[in-house]
């Protein structure tokens, strides 16, 4: 928040200037001290020397060169997190939350043993979340399974589709067409005269 005092064009100079620029600084630091207690609430603003409890509260230790932002999103999200731990839906959740992004879980895949689970990931996520993907693996977890880590790389191709097979044939259709002609006749009997129209088909 950036307090402005807007004086009238003849007082904005001069000492009424300086005392309104005091006033704006003095409101200024009395709104970051309101603001303070308020902050303390959410563990994304909260102090770092008060985040530590919120951590403790909820079950979740800072990891080697964890930055602070993906710290607090975990503690902010841990009661989430639990209660959609478990299921896939939920997994996939815990990574959006997280922004570490999209995940693809298999279970019971041909080949392996009923107790794993794989998660493919992109080569980055890997290479970029790796203890993380681990603790969330130890955290959140389903009891008994083994997962296993598979790299997905996408590479990205261009191709035509075309038809080359240089035959050439000809469909032929024949029509039997009838034509329909309508004839007006004057009958003329015993000196009168009546116009009668004739409907006919031409083979």
């Amino acid at each position: 928040m950036k307090l402005k005092i807007k004086l009238p064009f003849w007082m904005n100079k001069g000492e009424p200037l300086k005392l309104a620029n005091a006033a704006a600084r003095y409101w200024e630091r009395m709104y970051q001290w309101l603001k303070f207690p308020v902050m303390q609430f959410d563990p994304l603003t909260c102090d770092e020397r008060l985040l530590f409890l919120y951590a403790y509260q909820r079950d979740v230790k800072r990891l080697n060169s964890e930055p602070l932002a993906l710290y607090r999103k975990r503690i902010k999200y841990a009661y989430a997190n639990a209660a959609d731990s478990g299921s896939v839906v939920g997994f996939k959740n815990i990574f959006e939350r997280l922004e570490i992004g999209t995940v693809q879980i298999l279970e019971r895949q041909y080949g392996y043993d009923w107790d794993v689970i794989i998660l493919r990931l992109s080569d980055n996520q890997l290479t970029n979340n790796r203890e993380l993907l681990t603790e969330i693996i130890r955290q959140y977890g389903r009891t008994c399974r083994r997962y296993f880590f598979e790299i997905v790389h996408v590479q990205p191709m261009r191709f035509r589709c075309g038809e080359f097979n240089n035959n050439q044939h000809y469909n032929g259709s024949k029509f039997d067409f009838k034509r329909i002609y309508t004839a007006t006749v004057i009958l003329k009997a015993g000196g009168f005269g009546e116009v009668k129209e004739f409907n006919g088909v031409q083979q």
